[in-house]
């Protein structure tokens, strides 16, 4: 388990565009039952007091991780989303009350032996994937349930499922992970991680466990290190953090910034 505590300790995955429309729409997270706190980030919970006015459209920004979730009233209706190269927006309606699991990356593929690669850029429906956490779910789950009962369902149930399993970590790729960590995402990715696997080996790797490439994931936790920081507008344009990690202009920045979250800077850190 120590070999996953690079992960926790240098990553953490930041999903910053849920705190808007001035209390119309709640966001929370809760943190993890500390026997699955190597694997799981945060259970969270999106959901709509009252009806809105217009259908509401939910922007994911890229944070590298792999979402389990589902709609509370409609507990049949629940996804997975693999890794994302860019932001992804979704039209969710006017009333909504969604429960997920951020798992950390790396964790979803080792706990389920399933390939990361074929769940990214895309939400599929739980039930082709893991067709019997799927009808956990449906079965367990009831829509009175209080979201901190849910968390509570959903921290024994993954507790279970690590007991069940004998896991089997690749060190040279849990390396590499910590590399990328240690330069916030800014390093040449074919020369400097040097851990033992050949470019090819490296590519398979991180496909199967996170779901890109290591420079795609590399520069996602660039990102990700950005948003963390919590600049200001003004901050940002007398500070320019984005020279520290490898942008050589602010246009290269502002292009990047927005492909992973889907507005500039300016309109992000006002």
């Amino acid at each position: 388990m120590k070999t996953l505590e690079i992960i926790k300790h240098h990553y953490k995955p930041i999903q910053p565009t849920v705190n808007a429309d001035h209390g119309q729409i709640v966001y929370q997270e809760i943190g993890p039952d500390k026997k699955i706190e190597n694997f799981v980030y945060c259970f969270w919970q999106l959901k709509t007091p009252k009806l809105l006015n217009q259908p509401y459209v939910y922007r994911v920004v890229s944070d590298g991780c792999i979402d389990i979730f589902f709609e509370h009233n409609r507990l049949s209706e629940n996804f997975v989303m693999g890794f994302c190269k860019k932001y992804t927006e979704f039209s969710i309606g006017k009333t909504f009350d969604y429960i997920g699991i951020r798992f950390l990356p790396s964790a979803f593929p080792l706990l389920f032996g399933v390939d990361a690669q074929i769940l990214s850029n895309q939400s599929q429906e739980l039930e082709h994937i893991l067709p019997d956490f799927s009808k956990w779910i449906t079965s367990r789950i009831k829509p009175s349930d209080s979201f901190e009962s849910i968390t509570k369902q959903l921290n024994e149930k993954l507790i279970d499922v690590i007991a069940k399993q004998s896991f089997y970590y690749d060190q040279r790729f849990f390396n590499a992970l910590n590399l990328i960590f240690q330069r916030n995402g800014f390093l040449d990715t074919e020369k400097e991680l040097n851990t033992g696997l050949s470019s090819r080996q490296l590519r398979r790797i991180f496909n199967f466990y996170i779901g890109t490439t290591a420079k795609r994931f590399s520069n996602v936790v660039r990102f990700q290190h950005i948003l963390s920081a919590k600049p200001s507008k003004q901050s940002l344009k007398e500070n320019k953090l984005y020279f520290d990690v490898g942008f050589y202009d602010q246009a290269h920045f502002i292009k990047n910034f927005k492909t992973f979250y889907g507005i500039t800077p300016s309109e992000a850190f006002q």
